[in-house]
């Protein structure tokens, strides 16, 4: 079974990028994918401390949810990702997150070893801003850098510009359907690869 995780970066339950999620996790189930949604703002995480205990080892010294993330990290074939834009960049939540991947970044490029099994995985990115297009250029920069940090390749992305009011994305007239056919676009270039 291809396994798909959803990240939902933003802290807005129920919001823009919550449904764009719930949207690409549909459609990546109906493509025949087993999906786990992880609500980034629910988690119990702390920064990364840039203690270096991690480059030689390859682990995090500290115990929180980033133990679940790291998991599946390294058991997923697809990841999904949707954040809106703050301050053109992502979430705290979620930056916090990804900064936390750092030991992931160590086994891969210092100890040199193959993330999620040297499996060919892929990933896209659902972004929504309250302003024009330009503001999405620095996440889609920060995600790419995670990606290739953790193995898997971009390979679709969906930003959505000017929308800002929770569930503002309903007025948008092919954003769930757009984000439905991601989910399922990442499932099926999965089947390809296998």
């Amino acid at each position: 079974m291809i396994k798909v995780v959803g990240l939902m970066g933003s802290p807005r339950i129920g919001g823009n990028s919550d449904m764009l999620l719930d949207a690409a996790l549909a459609g990546a189930m109906e493509a025949g994918g087993s999906v786990e949604k992880i609500i980034v703002e629910k988690l119990d995480l702390h920064g990364c401390r840039e203690c270096d205990s991690c480059m030689n080892a390859g682990t995090c010294k500290f115990r929180d949810d980033m133990e679940l993330i790291y998991k599946l990290i390294d058991e997923l074939d697809v990841m999904i990702i949707s954040s809106p834009v703050f301050f053109s960049g992502v979430p705290g939540q979620l930056k916090m997150l990804i900064d936390r991947c750092q030991c992931i970044w160590a086994r891969k490029f210092i100890n040199g070893e193959k993330i999620g099994g040297g499996k060919k995985r892929v990933g896209g990115i659902l972004l929504v801003g309250g302003r024009e297009r330009t503001h999405f250029d620095s996440l889609i920069l920060t995600f790419k850098t995670f990606f290739i940090s953790i193995d898997v390749e971009l390979m679709s992305q969906l930003t959505f510009a000017s929308i800002d009011k929770k569930a503002a994305i309903l007025d948008h007239p092919s954003a769930l359907k757009d984000a439905k056919e991601l989910g399922s676009k990442l499932v099926n270039l999965v089947k390809k690869r296998e």
